[in-house]
């Protein structure tokens, strides 16, 4: 079945896959198996979804032949894509010159995949205990030097909240740089995680977002609520986030992108089952577009074998 272009799009982070590519936390188990760019595409092919966020660290090959290949296999998909950089520190709060040089560089990367947004990332949970203002001034210097970069790429940089700054913070980031080149990732989890409200961010940010991650979080017990998973990940739809008011939010504001389901640590209620998690957001999240978009869920479109 034809997707349906006038409502909203829905995608996945390959992020969701991170223990299936490698990278395992020391609170995980080894994942059953392992699984190539390729097996990432695939899958999301066969969940149906419109787009993919591909994190830079899961590409294995920068080499313009490879990324090319990931470019026609996502035109034959008929996927729109956002090229994912930064993870884990990023910038590491304005701090890291040789990390904003890999940023810029990786510009080529994105158009060569066909890229029309990427994600960057400014600071992470590791900073965010740091003082902020500093931070703040010398990623807008730096924001503000690769704008003209971006603008000779066509591609907009789109600002992750990283567990780092509150919505508060990211529009004065924004503000700051004041440019159509650098808007925002709006993670739906990541602001709760600061104790910051994502309704009261989105109402605030709406007009600066260029990229998603759709999260759902709740309370893991037994973890001290200073750790980052306190507030572990949920199939959408089962935590305390209000991605339906998020989702109209952006609805309103003319969002152009797609929600990105992202898991980075999965609640041990589910078993571990990465996979099952996402399609269940994916589920999920096309009965949120339908009641957004104040239309009956269509059904699923077949995916390739």
């Amino acid at each position: 079945m034809q997707r349906d272009r006038s409502s909203m799009k829905i995608g996945i982070d390959s992020y969701c896959y991170h223990r299936f590519f490698g990278e395992i936390y020391p609170q995980q188990a080894t994942p059953p198996r392992t699984m190539t760019l390729e097996d990432f595409l695939d899958r999301a092919q066969a969940l149906g979804v419109d787009g993919v966020s591909l994190e830079s660290c899961f590409i294995p090959n920068k080499d313009p032949g490879y990324l090319s290949s990931v470019r026609d296999r996502l035109e034959d998909y008929g996927m729109d894509r956002v090229y994912a950089w930064g993870h884990p520190d990023g910038l590491e709060g304005g701090g890291n010159s040789e990390a904003f040089e890999e940023m810029i560089e990786s510009f080529e990367h994105a158009r060569n995949i066909g890229a029309r947004v990427m994600r960057v990332v400014g600071s992470s949970l590791m900073f965010r205990n740091e003082p902020h203002g500093p931070q703040i001034q010398r990623l807008t210097a730096m924001f503000r030097k690769a704008v003209p970069v971006a603008e000779d790429y066509g591609i907009r940089m789109a600002l992750e909240n990283h567990i780092d700054f509150t919505s508060d913070e990211i529009l004065q980031l924004l503000n700051a740089v004041d440019s159509p080149y650098l808007g925002l990732n709006f993670d739906t989890g990541n602001f709760l995680r600061l104790l910051d409200d994502p309704v009261k961010g989105m109402k605030k940010l709406a007009r600066f977002v260029y990229a998603t991650h759709i999260k759902d979080l709740k309370v893991q017990e037994g973890v001290p609520a200073d750790e980052w998973y306190f507030f572990s990940c949920t199939p959408v739809g089962d935590g305390v986030v209000d991605n339906v008011e998020l989702a109209r939010l952006l609805s309103e504001a003319g969002y152009e992108g797609f929600l990105a389901v992202e898991i980075d640590f999965l609640h041990p209620a589910y078993g571990g089952d990465e996979d099952a998690a996402v399609e269940a957001s994916v589920k999920e999240l096309k009965r949120i577009v339908a009641a957004v978009s104040n239309k009956p869920a269509s059904a699923e479109r077949v995916g390739a074998p």
